[in-house]
């Protein structure tokens, strides 16, 4: 039995490798073994194999005999799935938080729009990559449901180094900051239909972005 110590241990060796592998500092095809991992973060070998025994299952790596873990990452056919996943839940959150959103929250969704156009403005691009993601946080919190806001939350990291190619793209910021604009509206005003189509259109022109920007990447 892992001693809650260790098991501490072991969520983040699992939490930093993973983040590695998802913002791409840990390359596809790259081999990565207990041993190494082990000396470089400073632990022993028992969180490092428990935290690459889950990658595995999430299919993040590929544990392969006398080679380790081979780092597979997220494939183009995997972001393809993800965004086209994200399209119909996002869209259902938003048009289920224009029916439950509270007032704190439409202030959370204002202020970040806000904030979002001041940065464009400057091009900070790190601020503008942290509001877009707490623009979607905050709609997730809103619809009400912790299941669906998980899921949510799980399918926006697994994509976010693709996503801060997405956003430093000509023009793409802009565009965002103008269809969080347009969502937010409908959702301070209660139209769930068109929350629903407006994210989802929102979703649909962030992947079709995303495919260009990452034809001129190292990053798949």
């Amino acid at each position: 039995m892992i001693s809650k110590g260790t098991a501490s241990l072991e969520a983040k060796v699992y939490s930093e490798l993973q983040d590695a592998i998802l913002m791409g500092r840990f390359k596809k095809g790259e081999a990565l073994t207990e041993l190494a991992l082990s000396e470089k973060l400073g632990v022993s070998r028992t969180p490092v194999r428990g935290a690459l025994s889950r990658l595995s299952e999430e299919g993040l790596v590929e544990l392969i005999p006398n080679r380790g873990a081979v780092v597979i990452g997220i494939t183009r056919e995997d972001l393809v799935d993800i965004y086209r996943i994200r399209m119909r839940l996002e869209g259902l959150a938003s048009a289920m938080a224009a029916e439950k959103i509270t007032n704190q929250e439409k202030k959370e969704l204002i202020e970040t729009a806000e904030l979002s156009e001041f940065y464009i403005m400057k091009h900070d691009g790190e601020h503008i990559k942290e509001l877009d993601t707490q623009f979607h946080q905050t709609i997730y919190k809103a619809c009400g449901s912790r299941m669906l806001e998980k899921v949510l939350t799980d399918l926006h990291r697994n994509i976010k180094a693709y996503r801060k190619v997405s956003l430093t793209s000509p023009g793409r910021a802009e565009r965002s900051a103008e269809e969080h604009r347009e969502i937010l509206n409908a959702i301070i005003r209660g139209d769930s239909g068109e929350a629903d189509r407006l994210t989802s259109l929102h979703v649909e022109h962030a992947l079709t972005n995303m495919l260009t920007a990452i034809e001129n990447t190292s990053i798949d």
